[in-house]
């Protein structure tokens, strides 16, 4: 038997949901023959066979998510076909092959799962897929949670030492009754979660907030494509702000291509697809590149290059509601640009009362690599350049 573990997708996700398996088991299958099918918080990706052989065993259903490194399908030799001990003989072969990133082993020993611990499907990266045996409690409690209809590994505990009691019970089914059952976050709503949460944990952010004068603007002007612009004089003015941090290590990059994470907001969650070196692209190409990816993003077929290695991030809250907000960095980026929704405002010009349109501006930036004079000076230019 040969078990091929889940590989790493080249995304840096620890998990991934399965969508479809396009073999059943005990079929035969070829070598980079599609074995299944995978969403990420990316893209849904679908993974060839690491050989040929018969597929034994799947680890996991559609719906299902599992761990980078876990087991995935485990394989049986099939005689007609190429051995698959001849394709995995060595780790140089191995470390050779171009058809999958993963690793087949050997084992003649049997998989078994090890159950989430009672509490633990409240972490970040637990399983939801839970097992009974999992919580701790008596026989009669477990019985009691079969026939309710609850995971009992999903309830919160109050007895002595964390033991489920039957009050606890009782307590869900009630909750489960009146609000129906809770929706676990799959995909782009987990991970997005994921990172707010590791944002929230270890950047220190500070917003300002200003209006940006787009009294002179001609008519028609593209307001996505002049707010990559300023966002490009803002970097010029303060080429700290388009850089990577690192926490741990205390150092920063400063990056010279300006590489601009766009948030995309869609019914699966939030995207930041990345339009590359946008410093040296006309307005037409910007567009075309704006274009294809949030097309690419709304059919869910964005490749994972696509998606990563951002420098600095833009968000155009406004288009739906909202005049100011405190974006969030997203490490290792240091700055994020809000604009909120166009409106008229009252100003003063040379001494007269005038309505103007206005975009107001929110910009965090994370303090420990960047200083207030600093982002000051980027916002600075941003303004200056949509003013003109």
């Amino acid at each position: 038997m040969k078990i091929f573990k889940l590989p790493d997708l080249g995304e840096g996700l620890p998990e991934v949901e399965i969508v479809q398996w396009y073999v059943d088991e005990g079929a035969a299958v070829k070598m980079d023959q599609p074995l299944v099918s995978v969403e990420t918080a990316k893209a849904i990706v679908d993974i060839p066979s690491p050989a040929s052989g018969i597929l034994a065993r799947k680890y996991g259903k559609a719906g299902e998510l599992v761990q980078v490194g876990d087991p995935l399908a485990e394989f049986a030799e099939e005689a007609d076909v190429l051995s698959i001990a001849s394709v995995a003989e060595s780790p140089a072969r191995k470390k050779d092959s171009k058809t999958v990133v993963g690793e087949m082993l050997e084992s003649d020993d049997e998989w078994e799962e090890e159950p989430v611990r009672s509490g633990a499907a409240s972490g970040l990266h637990a399983n939801l897929h839970t097992h009974f045996s999992a919580a701790h409690a008596t026989p009669a409690v477990r019985a009691l949670a079969q026939q309710l209809n609850l995971d009992i590994a999903l309830v919160s505990p109050t007895g002595p030492k964390g033991v489920v009691t039957v009050a606890d019970l009782q307590r869900a089914a009630k909750l489960l009754e009146e609000h129906g059952p809770v929706e676990s976050l799959r995909g782009v709503r987990r991970a997005m979660a994921q990172v707010m949460a590791r944002a929230h944990a270890e950047v220190v952010p500070v917003t300002l907030n200003d209006d940006a004068d787009i009294h002179n603007w001609k008519d028609g002007e593209d307001i996505s494509i002049r707010l990559l612009r300023a966002l490009v004089a803002g970097c010029k003015a303060e080429s700290g702000l388009n850089a990577w941090y690192d926490g741990k290590a205390m150092t920063r990059r400063l990056i010279k291509k300006i590489d601009v994470g766009i948030a995309v907001d869609t019914p699966d969650g939030l995207f930041v697809p990345v339009l590359r070196d946008v410093a040296t692209r006309s307005d037409k190409n910007l567009r075309k590149g704006f274009n294809h990816l949030k097309e690419a993003v709304s059919k869910r077929e964005i490749p994972p290059e696509e998606m990563r290695d951002y420098s600095i991030t833009i968000s155009n809250f406004g288009v739906f509601a909202g005049k100011y907000a405190n974006p969030i960095v997203v490490p290792p980026t240091v700055a994020i640009l809000g604009a909120g929704k166009v409106f008229d405002a009252v100003v003063a010009v040379k001494g007269k009362v005038k309505v103007h349109r206005t975009i107001p501006l929110s910009l965090t930036f994370d303090h420990r690599a960047v200083t207030g004079g600093e982002a000051a000076r980027f916002l600075k230019a941003v303004l200056q350049d949509l003013s003109e």
